[in-house]
């Protein structure tokens, strides 16, 4: 105790008043840290102890972001275990990664008022463009490697959805689409598979999508879910010998868009008795009762209901145990519904790169906590059931 009033005496004695507050700070997380590590070693520094658990093993840097500016900590090291600083709270991946995207749209000068109060909120004030610039590096490094890692395994699930946010171009502010991928494995287990941002959801880039996706070793695809996007129906024929599966939830918006008002409801309770059906057989039967029903009153939702029985009924055909998880988008909407939270504080991005820094950042965080489950996705047993079918294969890809 002597000694730490004799280091803040001169401390006092030699600070100017400009620097003082910050290396107060400093002064006080350095013998916090002092203590916390001494408690986990069981001995003090340098000190002999019979009942010391464990050995330190030098320090790491970090720089420490506070009101009074940056400080420089030495954090303690141990050789078994680890230690974090209490007084710091372990920043998430994706809390960062948004961090770095506020901070480079303020130094860009292309941020809107609300980004601007954000940064004053965080105290950021003083922030320059090589500390964003280290940040943003140690970030994509880990997303890029997460999002470019090898597929290993046959993933006879896919969901594939997109979202909008904005991002200025060419001095506009446009719209792009993050489009994000999950598989379901031959183990039960869901994990991101990928995700892209493009200028719109054509044919052409869900197809270069997909295709990226099987370069890096995505195979045994059996069904793909998604909305009813023309786009990705054509890819997933082009690329995967697999099912679409068209989103139970998109189409009945689409059907019930037909009903009227007052109509919605009744229509909405006969399309539903197709999905209680127990097999694949019973549910088209079913649907197509319905549809012979509702088409004196409703012709063009008979129509829409003819083109669409194969693709709104394909999930029928897979094991029961499977199918409120494959029969629409849902299990992607907890997910996106983080993203959309995420990107909407942002607002409008700076570039591209900064979109897949915090999207990717969001689903690594996401995987890593699947990763984490104890109880899989689907069971084992379940899973086993896909292993005899013949449309398990997938052919070489088009040219």
């Amino acid at each position: 105790m002597t000694n730490d009033k004799m280091d803040l005496q001169e401390l006092l004695g030699k600070s100017p008043d400009a620097d003082f507050l910050r290396e107060m700070i400093g002064f006080a997380a350095e013998r916090l840290m002092e203590l916390e590590v001494g408690a986990l070693t069981g001995a003090g520094y340098g000190e002999k102890s019979l009942e010391r658990l464990t050995q330190r093993n030098g320090y790491r840097e970090r720089d420490w972001e506070t009101r009074a500016g940056t400080v420089e900590l030495r954090i303690p090291k141990l050789r078994k275990g680890s230690y974090f600083p209490c007084f710091l709270e372990p920043r998430r991946l994706a809390e960062k990664a948004l961090t770095a995207v506020i901070q480079e749209a303020y130094i860009q000068g292309i941020s809107t008022r609300s980004v601007d109060d954000l940064v004053k909120a965080m105290g950021m004030s003083g922030i320059s463009k090589s500390q964003v610039s280290r940040l943003c590096q140690e970030i994509d490094e880990r997303v890029n490697a997460f999002l470019d890692r090898p597929l290993e395994g046959d993933w006879p699930y896919l969901w594939i959805d997109a979202t909008y946010v904005k991002v200025r171009q060419n001095g506009r502010i446009v719209s792009v689409a993050v489009i994000a991928a999950v598989g379901a494995n031959s183990d039960g287990r869901r994990e991101v598979l990928g995700m892209t941002t493009g200028a719109s959801e054509a044919e052409v880039f869900w197809t270069d999508f997909l295709r990226s996706l099987a370069r890096r070793g995505l195979r045994g695809v059996q069904l793909v879910i998604s909305d009813g996007h023309e786009g990705i129906k054509a890819a997933v024929s082009k690329v995967f010998s697999a099912t679409w599966q068209r989103c139970r939830v998109h189409f009945m918006r689409n059907a019930l868009a037909h009903a009227g008002r007052s109509g919605r409801r009744v229509v909405s309770a006969f399309i539903a008795t197709a999905f209680a059906q127990e097999t694949a057989e019973a549910a088209k039967l079913q649907w197509r009762k319905v549809t012979d029903q509702l088409r004196p009153t409703v012709p063009k939702l008979a129509t829409l209901m003819d083109s669409a029985e194969e693709d709104v009924l394909a999930y029928m055909t897979f094991p029961p145990q499977h199918r409120t998880k494959l029969h629409s988008t849902n299990p992607l909407e907890r997910l996106n519904g983080e993203i959309k939270r995420r990107t909407d504080v942002v607002g409008i991005f700076p570039d591209e790169d900064a979109i897949t820094r915090l999207v990717g950042a969001i689903l690594l965080e996401q995987n890593d906590e699947w990763a984490v489950q104890r109880a899989r996705y689907m069971t084992l047993e379940s899973v086993a059931q896909l292993s005899d079918d013949p449309i398990v294969t997938l052919p070489p890809m088009a040219a």
